[in-house]
Protein backbone atom coordinates (compact mmCIF):
# COMPACT_ATOMS: atom_id res chain seq x y z
CA UNK A 1 0.00 0.00 0.00
CA UNK A 2 1.16 3.51 -0.82
CA UNK A 3 1.25 6.80 1.06
CA UNK A 4 -1.76 7.97 -0.95
CA UNK A 5 -3.72 5.04 0.55
CA UNK A 6 -3.57 6.60 4.03
CA UNK A 7 -7.19 7.31 4.88
CA UNK A 8 -6.57 9.75 7.74
CA UNK A 9 -3.51 12.04 7.83
CA UNK A 10 -2.61 12.56 11.49
CA UNK A 11 -1.44 15.98 12.63
CA UNK A 12 2.13 16.19 13.91
CA UNK A 13 3.08 12.94 12.17
CA UNK A 14 2.24 14.42 8.76
CA UNK A 15 5.57 16.30 8.81
CA UNK A 16 7.34 12.96 8.43
CA UNK A 17 4.77 11.15 6.28
CA UNK A 18 4.83 13.88 3.63
CA UNK A 19 8.61 13.52 3.23
CA UNK A 20 8.10 10.01 1.88
CA UNK A 21 7.45 9.25 -1.77
CA UNK A 22 4.10 7.78 -2.81
CA UNK A 23 5.44 4.24 -3.02
CA UNK A 24 4.68 0.92 -1.37
CA UNK A 25 5.35 1.14 2.37
CA UNK A 26 7.64 -1.92 2.44
CA UNK A 27 9.57 -0.62 -0.57
CA UNK A 28 9.94 2.75 1.15
CA UNK A 29 11.24 1.09 4.31
CA UNK A 30 13.78 -0.82 2.21
CA UNK A 31 14.86 2.29 0.28
CA UNK A 32 15.54 4.27 3.45
CA UNK A 33 17.14 1.39 5.35
CA UNK A 34 20.70 2.27 4.40
CA UNK A 35 20.58 5.99 3.70
CA UNK A 36 22.91 6.69 6.64
CA UNK A 37 25.35 4.04 5.38
CA UNK A 38 26.19 6.18 2.36
CA UNK A 39 29.96 6.61 2.67
CA UNK A 40 29.87 10.41 2.40
CA UNK A 41 27.20 10.61 5.13
CA UNK A 42 29.05 8.12 7.33
CA UNK A 43 32.35 9.99 6.93
CA UNK A 44 30.71 13.32 7.73
CA UNK A 45 29.21 11.88 10.91
CA UNK A 46 32.61 10.46 11.86
CA UNK A 47 34.26 13.85 11.29
CA UNK A 48 31.62 15.61 13.36
CA UNK A 49 32.49 13.61 16.43
CA UNK A 50 30.64 15.18 19.35
CA UNK A 51 30.13 18.59 17.72
CA UNK A 52 26.68 20.17 17.85
CA UNK A 53 25.43 23.23 16.01
CA UNK A 54 24.05 24.85 19.18
CA UNK A 55 24.17 24.22 22.94
CA UNK A 56 21.79 21.52 24.08
CA UNK A 57 21.45 19.91 20.63
CA UNK A 58 22.12 16.26 19.96
CA UNK A 59 25.32 14.84 18.48
CA UNK A 60 25.19 12.73 15.32
CA UNK A 61 25.39 9.67 17.56
CA UNK A 62 22.47 10.93 19.61
CA UNK A 63 20.47 11.38 16.40
CA UNK A 64 21.23 7.80 15.33
CA UNK A 65 20.15 6.51 18.75
CA UNK A 66 16.96 8.57 18.48
CA UNK A 67 16.23 6.99 15.09
CA UNK A 68 16.71 3.52 16.61
CA UNK A 69 14.48 4.29 19.60
CA UNK A 70 11.78 5.86 17.44
CA UNK A 71 11.85 2.92 15.02
CA UNK A 72 11.18 0.52 17.87
CA UNK A 73 8.38 2.63 19.34
CA UNK A 74 6.58 3.27 16.04
CA UNK A 75 6.86 -0.39 15.03
CA UNK A 76 5.40 -1.44 18.35
CA UNK A 77 2.51 0.96 17.87
CA UNK A 78 1.92 -0.34 14.35
CA UNK A 79 1.88 -3.93 15.60
CA UNK A 80 -0.60 -3.11 18.38
CA UNK A 81 -2.99 -1.36 16.00
CA UNK A 82 -2.60 -3.97 13.24
CA UNK A 83 -3.58 -6.59 15.81
CA UNK A 84 -6.73 -4.52 16.46
CA UNK A 85 -5.67 -3.37 19.92
CA UNK A 86 -7.73 -0.28 20.70
CA UNK A 87 -5.71 0.76 23.76
CA UNK A 88 -4.70 4.42 23.46
CA UNK A 89 -0.91 4.60 23.51
CA UNK A 90 0.98 7.52 25.04
CA UNK A 91 3.64 9.58 23.37
CA UNK A 92 7.20 9.42 24.58
CA UNK A 93 9.64 12.05 25.74
CA UNK A 94 12.44 12.02 23.18
CA UNK A 95 14.54 14.37 25.30
CA UNK A 96 14.29 12.03 28.29
CA UNK A 97 15.21 9.08 26.10
CA UNK A 98 18.10 11.05 24.57
CA UNK A 99 19.45 12.00 27.98
CA UNK A 100 19.49 8.37 29.09
CA UNK A 101 21.50 6.53 26.44
CA UNK A 102 25.08 5.50 25.94
CA UNK A 103 25.07 6.70 22.33
CA UNK A 104 28.12 8.93 22.71
CA UNK A 105 30.13 6.04 24.13
CA UNK A 106 29.39 3.94 21.03
CA UNK A 107 30.83 4.12 17.55
CA UNK A 108 28.96 5.44 14.53
CA UNK A 109 29.34 2.03 12.90
CA UNK A 110 27.86 0.26 15.93
CA UNK A 111 24.85 2.58 15.88
CA UNK A 112 24.44 2.17 12.12
CA UNK A 113 24.56 -1.60 12.55
CA UNK A 114 21.87 -1.51 15.21
CA UNK A 115 19.67 0.74 13.07
CA UNK A 116 20.02 -1.73 10.18
CA UNK A 117 18.95 -4.65 12.38
CA UNK A 118 15.98 -2.77 13.77
CA UNK A 119 14.93 -1.66 10.28
CA UNK A 120 15.12 -5.25 8.98
CA UNK A 121 12.79 -6.26 11.81
CA UNK A 122 10.44 -3.41 10.87
CA UNK A 123 10.42 -4.53 7.24
CA UNK A 124 9.57 -8.10 8.27
CA UNK A 125 6.75 -6.80 10.49
CA UNK A 126 5.23 -4.66 7.74
CA UNK A 127 5.49 -7.51 5.23
CA UNK A 128 3.31 -9.55 7.59
CA UNK A 129 0.45 -7.02 7.59
CA UNK A 130 -2.54 -7.42 5.28
CA UNK A 131 -4.12 -4.38 3.65
CA UNK A 132 -6.92 -4.58 6.21
CA UNK A 133 -4.41 -4.56 9.07
CA UNK A 134 -2.59 -1.55 7.59
CA UNK A 135 -5.85 0.43 7.61
CA UNK A 136 -6.86 -0.35 11.19
CA UNK A 137 -6.51 2.63 13.47
CA UNK A 138 -5.58 3.36 17.03
CA UNK A 139 -4.80 6.35 19.19
CA UNK A 140 -1.18 7.29 19.68
CA UNK A 141 0.08 10.56 21.13
CA UNK A 142 -3.56 11.71 21.16
CA UNK A 143 -3.78 11.23 17.40
CA UNK A 144 -5.78 8.72 15.40
CA UNK A 145 -3.27 6.84 13.25
CA UNK A 146 -3.04 3.64 11.22
CA UNK A 147 -0.18 1.17 10.87
CA UNK A 148 0.14 2.37 7.26
CA UNK A 149 0.62 5.96 8.41
CA UNK A 150 3.11 4.77 11.05
CA UNK A 151 5.05 2.97 8.32
CA UNK A 152 5.37 6.23 6.44
CA UNK A 153 6.40 7.99 9.63
CA UNK A 154 9.23 5.43 9.79
CA UNK A 155 10.19 6.26 6.22
CA UNK A 156 10.06 10.04 6.62
CA UNK A 157 11.59 10.37 10.09
CA UNK A 158 15.15 9.38 9.03
CA UNK A 159 14.79 11.64 5.97
CA UNK A 160 13.91 14.54 8.28
CA UNK A 161 16.94 13.97 10.49
CA UNK A 162 19.29 13.55 7.54
CA UNK A 163 18.12 16.95 6.28
CA UNK A 164 18.88 18.40 9.72
CA UNK A 165 22.36 16.86 9.67
CA UNK A 166 23.06 18.22 6.19
CA UNK A 167 21.66 21.70 6.88
CA UNK A 168 22.92 22.32 10.42
CA UNK A 169 25.72 19.90 11.25
CA UNK A 170 27.80 19.10 8.20
CA UNK A 171 28.71 22.77 7.73
CA UNK A 172 30.66 22.47 11.00
CA UNK A 173 33.27 20.25 9.34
Amino acid sequence: MKRSDIQHMPQFFDRYILLADDIDVVEGLKQTANMYHDEAIRQAMLQLGDQVYAPGKWTAKDILQHLIDNERIMSYRAMRFARNDKTALPGYDEELFGANTTANQRSIDDLLGEFSLVRQSTIALFKSFSDEMLHREGISFNQRISPLALGFVLIGHPIHHLKVLKERYFSLI
